[in-house]
């Protein structure tokens, strides 16, 4: 692993694991859960830690796929500039990197 491997999945670590740190989507599925829910939800993302080279070949722990209350969930976190237009140009770098996490049921990919 790379330094830059070391830094991205630390800040990619520090989105699941509080995500006010920076974006957040949640698909109408997600919401259907509700809010009580939802919460039980983030914190099972937080704590999630099955990442293998199947579901994390670049280690950088940016998607999870696991059961929830009998749903499948999938979240993915993406790298945009600060416009929120293109990829970032350096996703290690957070000062022009804005870390969007995408959370789904996975009947809605």
């Amino acid at each position: 692993m790379s330094q830059d491997t070391d830094r991205i999945r630390a800040l990619n670590d520090t989105l699941r694991q509080n995500l006010f740190s920076g974006h957040a989507i949640i698909t109408p599925g997600i919401a259907e859960l509700g809010l009580e829910a939802f919460m039980r939800l983030a914190r099972t993302i937080a704590i999630f830690d099955d990442f293998h080279h199947a579901n994390d070949p670049h280690q950088e722990h940016d998607f999870g796929s696991f059961e929830f209350e009998g749903v499948s969930v999938m979240f993915k976190i993406d790298y945009y500039d600060k416009s929120l237009a293109f990829h970032s140009p350096d996703p290690t770098n957070p000062t022009v990197t804005e870390r969007i996490i995408t959370i789904m049921r996975a009947d809605e990919y």
